[in-house]
């Protein structure tokens, strides 16, 4: 079974190659990967202690950042080595000081293996929630580098616990330890024979319940809002827009609206600008003007939104029409009510939220416009609904201190 997954990674990579000579995302993912042992060489030396953390993406970047700090604190001595598989992490946060390289996960071959893991040599490696790399695990088992998957979830349809899921099984018994996300993960793990596992909870709780703590001042924010109800709707797509610029164009309440769309390429912001009626400015274009005379603002750059949900008496988390639902909790934590479209089953929080009534699901325009005006004409519910999210949180955080706790109990990393 290994030397078919080899041919498949290996042909994989072939392809993407030629794919990445007309496909601009493709290109950062094959060219990125080139710099990783350069970057590694640079920064590590022969006779450092490292800790090395993966992560998919950004969001599983954002997981693990709580842990990833915490370590970085008790362990002052060890270099840090954050490593991504995609490109929408890595741009993003290449450029971090949380650790002492960042960079691309060489494509998970033997000879790529070999050459990261003798470049990184590792004392102790971390992987967040889904990343399972055979030929990784592999290697650093052989080397007995002790390896640890942290905010991990399983669900029944997955591979390891399907008949045929015998070499996933095999390659997952590679970890040290699994750390998961709720009951459900472990039983499953258990039914499998994989008893090497803690319930720990979700570091994203800790994550968001950190954002309070920052400064999350925004003087435009400031300026717009103007002491008037602030509605916010981040990481939206062209069906949550529909309803949103709906409610926008019909509504006659003293309300600031911002969308902060997931897609901020400048013909689709054109595209939002042109369907709103009110009067909008864009964010890069609010120089010199007074901004509280103005009733829209679309936000069309990242790094804003978590902020910007902190002027929101109200939000909309888009995704939940079609593409897949984003991150509630940021916006949760301020203690406000949520709104969100009816496809979010998969999405643990979601799920438990919308139950508990702190996440109200929305299916329709008219929905929309209920609850809306719901929120903004009672301040008893809209308070209400905001305590079950702050209480929800708050309730939830604490997975960080355990993972870490765990990890030095197993194993001392301070030098």
């Amino acid at each position: 079974m290994y030397f078919l997954y080899n041919l498949i990674v290996i042909s994989v990579s072939a392809i993407l190659k030629v794919l990445a000579l007309t496909n601009s995302k493709l290109s950062l993912f094959v060219k990125g990967r080139k710099e990783t042992i350069s970057l590694i060489n640079r920064a590590i030396s022969n006779d450092d202690k490292v800790i090395w953390i993966h992560a998919a993406s950004l969001g599983e970047y954002e997981q693990g950042l709580p842990v990833i700090e915490k370590l970085k604190i008790q362990n002052p001595t060890h270099k840090i080595i954050i490593s991504f598989f995609s490109p929408s992490g890595y741009e993003v946060k290449k450029n971090s000081k949380i650790a002492d390289v960042i960079c691309y996960l060489p494509m998970d071959t033997k000879k790529k293996v070999k050459s990261f893991l003798a470049a990184a040599h590792p004392d102790i490696a971390i992987f967040i929630k889904y990343e399972i790399w055979p030929n990784y695990l592999s290697a650093l088992k052989k080397s007995n580098t002790p390896t640890f998957l942290i905010s991990a979830l399983f669900k029944p349809n997955q591979v390891y616990f399907k008949w045929y899921g015998g070499f996933m099984r095999r390659v997952l018994n590679q970890f040290y330890h699994v750390f998961v996300q709720n009951e459900k993960a472990k039983a499953l793990l258990n039914s499998v024979g994989y008893t090497n596992v803690s319930i720990a909870g979700d570091t994203r709780f800790d994550r968001v319940a950190e954002i309070l703590e920052r400064d999350n001042k925004l003087d435009f924010m400031e300026r717009f809002k103007n002491e008037q109800y602030c509605f916010v709707a981040g990481s939206t797509w062209a069906e949550d827009e529909k309803i949103i610029i709906d409610y926008i164009n019909k509504n006659v309440l003293p309300i600031k609206f911002v969308i902060a769309p997931h897609t901020v390429k400048d013909n689709h912001i054109e595209e939002i600008i042109a369907a709103v009626d009110k009067k909008v400015i864009r964010y890069s274009e609010m120089k010199d003007i007074t901004l509280a005379d103005y009733d829209v603002i679309v936000i069309d750059t990242i790094g804003l939104l978590t902020k910007i949900y902190s002027y929101a008496d109200t939000a909309y988390v888009g995704g939940g029409f079609a593409t897949g639902l984003h991150n509630t909790l940021e916006p949760a934590v301020f203690g406000i009510p949520v709104m969100i479209g009816p496809k979010f089953e998969g999405f643990a929080e979601a799920e438990e939220l919308v139950k508990l009534g702190g996440v109200i699901s929305v299916d329709n325009s008219n929905r929309f416009q209920q609850t809306s005006d719901k929120c903004f004409e009672s301040n008893d519910y809209r308070l209400n609904i905001g305590n079950i999210n702050t209480n929800y949180i708050k309730e939830k955080a604490g997975a960080t201190n355990l993972i870490v706790d765990k990890l030095n109990a197993i194993f001392s990393l301070k030098s």
